[in-house]
């Protein structure tokens, strides 16, 4: 069952995960499938370990929108709105999109139906009172309950939910932290509660807790307008994916599929 545009559908969003480590010989493989500004911004990294993540990184993003729209990953055009959310050039309204990577870890959402965001983040020890910062009270406040290793844990919670919404927004940093409220705790479907301007922005939106390996968390936001949508999680070997797609047969990821409004780890 080879994915494609017309697969998707109202019902379901998909999320592809893989591993940003890759030796150098699978690097060397990966490369040619960027694009020339993508070469470029590979070749200014400092460190190796950072372009070799960056490179696994866009050419997984490329084989993926690639395998929707049967396209070779090289040929697919990338550009972004104008506040800086990435699209597909000359297809927007065509196949929604988001990427993100945090430490080895890339994930991916694709929906033909809704704007889409998602955010993954290793959990690590916080060097300073972030959420003071950038939070509303409300989340603060509902902070304020955990100790320790329960409240980094809540914290990256409402990070991600936080972090996915504005990317699925679309608005980038023009959408203040601290003007909507996403729920903290982890015993309930993750809720966004309100938005500044907007009183119906907590009917129309969706946020999907993701299965994340162990010491990260993810979010995805989706603006599903009350659907009832399910998430397909898609297997991990996306860089196996084949570049042509002149031999579908090659191609066969197998879907795991969560239920509700909530992921659940497969």
């Amino acid at each position: 069952m080879r994915p494609s545009l017309d697969r998707i559908g109202p019902n379901f969003i998909d999320i592809w995960r893989w591993n940003l480590d890759q030796d150098e010989r699978e690097i060397d493989r990966l490369f040619p499938l960027l694009s020339g500004e993508e070469r470029a911004r590979a070749s200014r990294f400092v460190y190796p370990e950072h372009r070799q993540r960056f490179i696994a990184g866009r050419a997984g993003l490329r084989l993926v929108l690639g395998h929707y729209l049967h396209l070779p990953p090289h040929r697919i055009g990338l550009a972004c709105n104008v506040f800086g959310k990435p699209r597909i050039a000359g297809a927007s309204e065509l196949l929604q999109f988001n990427l993100s990577h945090s430490a080895d870890v890339a994930m991916l959402a694709i929906s033909d139906h809704y704007p889409v965001g998602i955010d993954v983040e290793a959990i690590k020890p916080l060097k300073e009172d972030i959420a003071g910062h950038f939070f509303s009270k409300r989340e603060c406040d509902a902070l304020a309950a955990f100790d320790g290793d329960d409240y980094m844990r809540a914290f990256y919670r409402c990070w991600t939910r936080k972090e996915a919404f504005v990317k699925a927004h679309g608005a980038g940093l023009s959408l203040p932290l601290a003007s909507f409220d996403v729920t903290v705790d982890a015993t309930s479907r993750p809720k966004l509660e309100s938005l500044d301007g907007d009183h119906d922005a907590p009917l129309n939106w969706s946020l999907f807790d993701l299965a994340t390996p162990p010491g990260f968390a993810g979010t995805l936001a989706a603006l599903t307008l009350g659907n009832a949508v399910h998430l397909r999680y898609w297997n991990d070997d996306v860089l196996a994916l084949k570049a042509s797609v002149a031999h579908p047969a090659h191609n066969d990821p197998r879907p795991r599929q969560s239920g509700g409004n909530r992921a659940s780890p497969a």
